[in-house]
């Protein structure tokens, strides 16, 4: 599935939710290279969407707001987590 987004989150003006729904996802982990832009649009859209959302802290960046995004809002938002410890709880090694 591709899908492309020309906002800063990937659900506003996209097919994601429907796509997602479609396929009976309802975990949704989430990384990128903007995450208090890009990553924390998505994140709080995912929310609102009733997904459960997964952050791979350590597989995003930022410039300035990183930090706060990671430390103060994606933990209302659903579960911060590094990358191993994602892939560990999917099954891999």
């Amino acid at each position: 599935m591709l899908i492309l987004k020309r906002q800063w989150g990937a659900f506003y003006g996209t097919d994601l939710d429907l796509q997602l729904r479609r396929r009976g996802i309802r975990t949704v982990i989430l990384c990128g290279i903007a995450t208090e832009f890009g990553v924390e649009s998505t994140a709080r859209a995912a929310h609102e969407h009733n997904y459960a959302v997964v952050l791979a802290e350590d597989a995003m960046t930022g410039r300035n707001g990183h930090e706060n995004s990671v430390r103060n809002i994606f933990p209302r938002l659903g579960r911060v987590r590094r990358t191993a410890e994602i892939i560990q709880a999917l099954g891999g090694d």
